[in-house]
């Protein structure tokens, strides 16, 4: 889709899962699910989000004290995404996700999806939640799982004609999203309802907020600012 000649506002790249899915609660339930097969001990949702990072391999380390090798990880992954995928349907939009969503497209204003999840999982799911058809492009992981979403980021915004990577906000919930954001020459806004404690969000130095309306109205000031002409004050000097 293209924008038109120029860019008037935020183009917002949404996260899915712990952003505009809330699935955190079938994240640990399936975890923990995974950990009960592989011999590991339960993990709270407090100490999950203390520890959870990407890539996945290194969330594994900080909890059993060393990378596992390429056949362990190869058998944790299968585990966990058995468990999750038996699970998704007890998970649902996280709150007011789909009335924005709406709400930004009536607007004319873009918006696209970058996921980590299975491309050909991730399409089906959009269409059972009724908002695949608020985003000019959807895309999902086609590769091996338990990575970081940079170089996945680049070829989203590459595919995207008429967004400018410097009007372009990334909304997520984990340090990867922001990573990923600066990797494109985007920005990024931090969302608390997932994966990640606010304390380590915080890490990564980009805004971080409580709700996903907050999210929306923080990356249109983030572009606002970039973008907003320098002031000049009664003499004519530029401020």
């Amino acid at each position: 889709m293209v924008l038109g000649r120029k860019q008037k506002s935020a183009h917002i790249v949404w996260d899915w899962n712990g952003t505009l899915l809330h699935d955190i609660h079938t994240v640990l339930e399936a975890t923990n699910a995974a950990f009960d097969e592989l011999g590991l001990p339960v993990i709270t949702l407090e100490r999950y989000r203390e520890l959870y990072c990407v890539p996945v391999p290194r969330f594994y380390e900080r909890l059993i004290g060393r990378l596992p090798t390429d056949s362990e990880w190869q058998l944790m992954d299968e585990t966990f995404h058995r468990h999750y995928w038996a699970r998704i349907s007890d998970a649902g939009l996280a709150e007011g996700a789909a009335e924005l969503l709406a709400s930004r497209q009536e607007a004319g204003r873009t918006q696209s999806l970058c996921s980590l999840a299975p491309h050909d999982r991730l399409l089906p799911l959009l269409r059972t939640y009724g908002i695949d058809s608020h985003f000019v492009r959807v895309d999902g992981s086609v590769g091996p799982s338990g990575g970081g979403k940079a170089a996945q980021m680049v070829r989203h915004l590459a595919a995207l004609a008429g967004v400018e990577p410097g009007r372009t906000v990334v909304i997520g919930d984990a340090v990867d999203d922001a990573l990923a954001a600066a990797h494109a020459g985007a920005r990024a806004v931090l969302f608390t309802g997932g994966s990640h404690s606010r304390a380590s969000l915080e890490e990564a130095g980009v805004p971080v907020v409580d709700t996903l309306h907050q999210a929306v109205e923080t990356a249109e000031e983030l572009v606002a600012e970039a973008v907003e002409p320098p002031r000049e004050d009664s003499a004519g000097v530029q401020a």
